[in-house]
This record gives C-alpha cells, structure tokens and sequence, in this order.
C-alpha cells in the first residue's frame, strides 16, 4: 500500500495514538502540537478494555503495565453516611470477562509512552508551538496555515486532516462545525496525594466513588501505587477559567462539609487543587470532505462514565482502519469512520448525563438507585455496560 500522508491536529491522548495507529500502517503523519512541550501536569485516566486492548495491540502493553494500576473493584458509598450502597467489579472479572484489563494511569505516564512510540517511528513528524489558522480542503487534499507565538507563518499540504485538538477545536470550527460546547453546570477538582498520606481505610488496591446531592467524588492509586488520584465534582453555576485554574482547599472542605470524616480526611490532606470546568457538546459530525475529527474535538464527554480518553483511542484506531490506498478515496473513507464512530459516541455521552443526575440525585431517587446497585451485586453493575467494555474494531 502506498502510503497517505495526514496532518493530525493535537497531540494528547487522541492524537498521539491516531498518529501511531496512522504510522504503522505506512501513512506519513504530521503531529502538530499548539504547545512547545510536554508537561507532567495532569491526573488520572481510566482505560477501561475497550481502550486498553487497542493500547495492548499497538505493542504499548508490556511498557504500560510498568506505571498502571488494576482496581480489584469499585466501592460505592454515600457522601453523608459513608455507608456501603455497592460495588462494581473490575480485577480479574474484567479480564475475563472482556479479554482486556481496566487500567488506571497516570495521564503523564500515558502521554509519555506513547510520545516514546511516536518519536521512534520515522514516518511521524512531531511539529511543536504551532497552532493552526486555517484550513482549506479541496480535491487534491488539504492545506494548513500554521503560526507560531513570533508571528511566523508556514503553510503545509496533506491529503487530509485529523482534528484531535480538544474541546474548543480549531480543526472542528475549520470544518465549518460553528456550535459550542456548553457548560453543563459542575466544575471538577483534581488532584494527587502521596500515598503515604492517604488514610488506611482508602489506601486499597479499589475506586472509591462517593455519591451525594451536592456532587461526587472519585479516587483511585495511579503511578504504579505510588500516588492517589481524586477528582471531586462540585455543582456550580458559573465555569472557572481554562482547564487548570488553582482552588482553595477551604471551599471545596466547605462544600463538602456534610460529609462522613473519612471521606472529610481524605480531602483534608490535599494542598495543591486543580479546576476544571465541565463542558459538553452533542455530538452531530465527526467528518467532512478531508477533515476528520476525533475525541473531545468530536464529541466532549462528562466523565461521570470515565470514557473520555477510551472514546478518543477508540476513534483513532477506528480511523486507521478504515484508511484507503487511494488518496482520492479518503471523503469516503471518512464518511464510514463517522457512520461506524457517531451512534456510540452519542449513547456514552447520553449515558454519562444520566450518570450524571443518578450520582447527585435527592432522596427518593437515590433510594431507588441504592436499591437497584445491591440488587445487582458486582458482577451484575459490571455487566451492565458490556456494551461499552466489549468493543472490537469491525
């Protein structure tokens, strides 16, 4: 096969793996990245099997299995009580179950090894502190018009483009996708804490998720157990600025200033807080004549389903397989990646919603959501998204 040649637009999660996935098929990639480096700021991902086996089947699994780490289970409680209402199980049963592991990691740990897999192929080439002005498609492929910071502008062709450049995506608004995305009323805060300061009855090999009317909270060890990754939802009505704005530990003890001591301890011992607001975006499109889109460029999820980094790995390596031999070929081609990407993306972002409203929902709901979570039993909570976790590129 005769390579293609593709400019992906982003370099996170999405991007590094669709460049990768590109690349080992023989296209030529270039990577194009709006920051000039690499940071280690970031939390936790989740990579439940329907992201991890595509990671295992890019030759990623034995590097990765180095920095993640395998929750045996997730243990639900309530925020007020600290009571037990269930469990969800993951470990073993996972494996099993889906023939791929649900791993967390580090999302530093992550980028890192596929940045690694990235630089080693020679048909990749990594473009930094660019960020794209325009993009114009046409019969013979596309052209982009890249500016630095100094002001310098450079102009590069392809056959086609892949925006994977987030939430507020350039590539999305060049394909003439104008709707934004809209915030969906809650505001997240992340963190890590040393595991040796986590209290011992959370230091587990397990989730927490503590569920209340007022939000939810989410932990997990990631960095091969070395750290602790929490992400705390506080319900607001205004968004904060960008995706990594400082917070006051006092306000997020006071919102949470009903809940159980432990969970009130766990929260107690972190100094350093990140913001980020929660945006969302129906997804409609996710192709155009030579533009194609993937991830939260595609379709933001909120991350009460943990399906944001799983939904972009999938996209890219749906993508490749889907690439032609023929340059000319490439709009069709993208209309069967969208066809085969646009229903699913929808259902996980209408199942997080729903998540959404069952993790903070008032008394009677919540009562019958109690109910429902003992009724079904671990197993049972898994099971109830093997849609999700049993994905196979077709």
């Amino acid at each position: 096969m005769s390579g293609l040649s593709f400019a992906v637009v982003g370099a996170g999660i999405g991007g590094l793996t669709a460049a990768l996935a590109l690349a080992r098929q023989g296209h030529a990639v270039m990577l194009i990245e709006r920051r000039t480096g690499f940071s280690e700021v970031g939390a936790g991902l989740q990579l439940s099997p329907n992201a991890s086996c595509i990671l295992i089947d890019l030759g990623l699994g034995h590097a990765l299995q180095r920095v993640v780490g395998e929750p045996e289970r997730v243990v639900v409680r309530a925020i007020g009580s600290g009571k037990t209402i269930g469990e969800v199980a993951q470990g073993s049963f996972m494996r099993e179950r889906f023939g791929a592991p649900y791993w967390v990691v580090h999302r530093a740990d992550l980028q890192t090894l596929l940045l690694d897999a990235v630089r080693s192929q020679p048909g990749i080439r990594l473009v930094m502190g660019r960020k794209v002005e325009t993009i114009e498609t046409g019969p013979q492929g596309a052209e982009l018009t890249l500016t630095t910071d100094n002001g310098l502008r450079e102009t590069f062709r392809a056959d086609a483009v892949i925006g994977a450049d987030g939430v507020w995506s350039k590539v999305r608004q060049a394909a003439g996708m104008r709707a934004l995305p809209s915030f969906r009323g809650s505001v997240a805060w992340r963190a890590t804490l040393d595991h040796r300061q986590v209290p011992a009855a959370l230091a587990g090999n397990e989730t927490g998720l503590w569920l209340g009317s007022k939000g939810h909270v989410v932990h997990y060890p990631i960095a091969n157990g070395r750290l602790l990754n929490i992400v705390a939802i506080e319900r607001r009505k205004h968004p904060v600025e960008g995706w990594s704005a400082p917070g006051e530990a006092k306000a997020l003890l006071s919102h949470y200033a009903s809940a159980t001591p432990l969970l009130k301890d766990l929260l107690g011992r972190v100094d350093n807080w990140l913001l980020w607001s929660l945006f969302d975006l129906p997804a409609r499109v996710m192709a155009k004549d030579r533009i194609a889109l993937l991830g939260d460029a595609a379709h933001p999820v909120l991350p009460f389903l943990a399906q944001g980094a799983a939904l972009a790995i999938e996209d890219a390596a749906t993508l490749a397989a889907v690439m032609p031999q023929s340059a000319d070929e490439i709009p069709q081609a993208f209309s069967l990646y969208e066809s085969r990407r646009l229903e699913r993306a929808r259902r996980v972002q209408a199942e997080a919603r729903t998540n959404g409203r069952i993790y903070h929902a008032g008394p009677l709901v919540s009562f019958g959501r109690n109910r429902v979570m003992q009724r079904l039993g671990p197993q049972g909570m898994t099971e109830r998204y093997s849609w999700l976790y049993d994905f196979k590129i077709a």
